[in-house]
Order: structure tokens, then C-alpha cells, then sequence
């Protein structure tokens, strides 16, 4: 296993692209996207559990039903989310691509994210149909990239290699989250490819299990998206020998699909709205695997201990009252909790209570731009990990204004 470059187009068969069509005001923005499969590839999909969804997601849903697909184009500036008109637009988006493809437009993926509740219409895209087509390569993953992306301000891509079976297959996605950002499902917009051959329901198995651990331990501020969806497709052009049951084979591959969301969730947390540090937080001890994922994401979605971190501060109360409302039984006196970063580590609360510690030494650790929480409860044997970010000033600057 190894970090290559290339994201999503790193696996074999895989071209992609990014063009500014004229959805978003700014002409130096890139607004829409495609990535294409030269053959048909098994896919997989998760969707967000918020009761509101955009019309891109009740389309996909249905394309999907069969678990292939060929191609993904998704548009920012509008999310296409209640709008009279959303059904129709997205399956528009879809006949659009598909037609120039010449495929399916049920192998088409479609997505949208931007303002909710914008009017939309197909001009634009239509109109930048040919230039869309036209940006496909196999080096188009940064552009891709840049098309999905709203008020996120770096690219989101990783990819890595691996073998199966005696053969070399590659995996690498794509993502924008940097807002509107929580548990409950994948909470942005990924989309990922892989040449390894596996069956859809394999690979459904495979991204359901993985997004327990990863895309829902991310949260940057609580709101859990109209248009939240993760997209798997693999095509199978490695050449192994197809993936139909649990084995070594499966396991390899889950490594390595975990190996790429992990690194994602990283990206996605630590370009939050406005932040300026990536949060982790580490619980250890736990009585149950979920337990350990309930008390990390409470952690990380406090808004007080959020805001201690912009400001540096060490105040690890913050911590112990997260863990407290989580609704996890515990021991409280059993609890301890450290701060780390790459300018050391420091114990600040050791059975439930507050231990003598340098006031300096804490700043000068929580002023790095990525910062660990340790929580150990010592109450089990479970682990889980969650990543969010910082609360600033200019996350209200950025949200005051975001439609106008």
C-alpha cells in the first residue's frame, strides 16, 4: 500500500474533468464536473439522512438500483435542492452527459451542491456541455476537483496503490466539505474510483462499513446537508479476480478504500469554514465500540471547546462536559484527557480532575494547526477517532453572506 498521485484518475480507465459553465458569477470558478469510466462499473452509494434531499440524490438513487454506473457529473453554485423543478433538472444533467457519452443515462451519477433553494435551470449546463466533455483527461482530477467545490479553499484528493491477487490496482477520490458539515451519514461530497474488480454488493458492503468509522465521526459545525452523498465506482480494469465474498482479497481492498476516506476526512476537517486548526480527537478505553464513537464526536462537535481551540486554550473542562452529555454511562473519576501536537503533549485532567500543568507549554501546543484530544476513559477495551476543526470569527463572516 502507497500514496500515488493522480486521485481520481489514478485507477486505470478513469478520465475526468472541470469547467466553468456560467452556473457560478465568478467566470475564474470552476461550476461542474465529470468523470467518466471507459467501460460500465460496478457502483456504490450513501446518501444523507436528512429528511430534505436534492433532487440529485432522489435521481441517482434510481439509477443506481442496478449498482452500475459509468459516469458522475455534478455542478456547484446551486444545490438543486427544493426547487419545483429539481427532478427534471437533474435527470437533465444526466441525458445531457449521457447523450455525448454515449451511454446510459442511468449509468449517469448525478450531483449538485451550492445555495439551497436557488432557481435553476439546464441553459448553462447545456451550454457548457461540449467544453465539459471536451476537459476530459487523464490528468483531469485537480480540475474535477475544483468544480465541486464551493467555499472550500484547497482541493481534496488522495489516492493509493495496492495489489490483489498478484495484481496492482489503484483507488482515488475526490471531495468538497467545508461547511454545513456533520454525522449522519457522509457529510459532503466524495466520489471515489478504483480499477479493482468487486461486485456491487461488495462494494456497498465495503463503503457502508467504512463510513461508520470515518465520513461520520467529521464535523465542523452541526448541519447535516441536504446533498450529502459518497459515490464508489470500480470498473475492474486491474484484472483481478472479481471480489464476490469476505477474504483476504476484501480486506485488502477495505484497507485501502479506509486508507483514502481517512485521509479525506482529514482534508475535509481541517478546511472547515473559517478554521485554522484540524481537530482530533483520540478516545481510548471504552466500554463499546459505539460508546467510543459517541464520546469522540461529542467532543468534537462542542462549540465551546471549538472555540477554546481557536484561542488556544486549555480549557479541558470543555472536554470532560462534552463527555458528559454525550449520553454514554461512565465512570467520571476514571476519565483523563491530554492536548497534543507536533510541539509536544500535555496531561491536563488525570481521574476526572484537573492536574497542575504549564499554562505556556499548553499554548504553544494548541497553537499548531492540527492538535490531538486524548481521552482515555479506562473503562473497556474500544477506540474510535473523530476530526472537526476550530470555531472563528469567519465562519459567521462566511455564513452571514453565503446566498447574497
Amino acid at each position: 500500500m502507497q500514496l500515488i498521485e493522480g486521485g481520481i484518475c489514478a485507477a486505470k480507465g478513469f478520465t475526468a474533468g472541470g469547467v466553468h459553465c456560467g452556473i457560478r458569477k465568478s467566470r475564474t470558478k470552476k461550476d461542474i464536473s465529470l468523470i467518466y469510466s471507459e467501460v460500465p462499473a460496478s457502483c456504490a452509494a450513501v446518501y444523507t439522512t436528512n429528511l430534505v434531499k436534492g433532487a440529485p440524490l432522489v435521481v441517482t438513487k434510481e439509477h443506481l438500483a442496478d449498482g452500475r454506473a459509468q459516469a458522475v457529473i455534478c455542478n456547484s453554485g446551486n444545490a438543486n435542492t427544493c426547487n419545483a423543478n429539481g427532478i427534471e433538472i437533474a435527470e437533465g444533467m444526466a441525458d445531457l452527459a449521457a447523450s455525448r457519452l454515449g451511454i446510459s443515462p442511468s449509468d449517469v451519477v448525478v450531483a449538485s451542491t451550492g445555495v439551497i433553494g436557488e432557481p435553476m435551470t439546464l441553459e448553462p449546463i447545456a451550454a457548457g456541455m461540449d467544453a465539459l466533455i471536451s476537459s476530459l483527461y487523464a490528468d483531469g482530477s485537480a480540475d474535477a476537483a475544483e468544480g465541486i467545490m464551493t467555499t472550500d479553499t484547497i482541493r481534496k484528493e488522495v489516492a493509493v496503490e495496492f495489489t490483489l491477487g498478484g495484481k496492482t490496482c489503484r483507488l482515488g477520490g475526490i471531495a468538497k466539505g467545508s461547511g454545513m458539515i456533520h454525522p449522519n451519514m457522509a457529510t459532503m461530497l466524495v466520489f471515489i474510483t478504483t480499477d479493482a474488480a468487486i461486485a456491487p454488493d461488495m462494494l456497498q458492503k465495503a463503503l457502508s462499513g467504512d463510513i461508520a468509522g470515518t465520513f461520520n465521526m467529521v464535523s465542523v459545525d452541526g448541519d447535516t446537508s441536504t446533498n450529502d452523498m459518497v459515490v464508489v465506482l470500480a470498473n475492474g480494469l486491474a484484472g483481478n479476480e472479481l471480489i464476490t465474498a469476505e477474504g483476504e482479497d476484501f480486506s485488502a481492498f477495505m484497507k485501502a478504500l479506509n486508507t483514502v476516506t481517512v485521509r479525506l476526512c482529514r482534508l475535509i476537517a481541517g478546511d472547515g469554514e473559517g478554521a485554522t486548526k484540524l481537530l482530533e480527537c483520540q478516545v481510548t478505553g471504552a466500554a463499546s465500540l459505539p460508546d467510543a464513537r459517541k464520546v469522540a464526536k461529542s467532543v468534537i462537535c462542542s462549540s465551546l471547546l471549538k472555540a477554546a481551540m481557536f484561542g488556544a486554550d486549555a480549557n479541558w473542562g470543555r472536554v470532560l462536559c462534552a463527555i458528559g452529555y454525550s449520553g454514554v454511562p461512565l465512570d467520571v473519576t476514571l476519565i483523563d484527557v491530554a492536548f497534543r501536537s507536533n510541539a509536544g503533549k500535555i496531561s491536563v485532567c488525570k481521574g476526572g480532575a484537573g492536574v497542575p500543568f504549564s499554562e505556556d507549554t499548553a499554548k504553544a501546543i494548541l497553537s499548531e494547526k492540527e492538535i490531538t484530544i486524548d481521552v482515555s476513559l479506562n473503562q473497556g477495551s474500544a477506540s474510535a477517532t473523530a476530526w472537526g476543526c476550530d470555531l472563528t470569527y469567519d465562519y459567521v463572516k462566511i455564513n452571514g453572506d453565503y446566498r447574497t
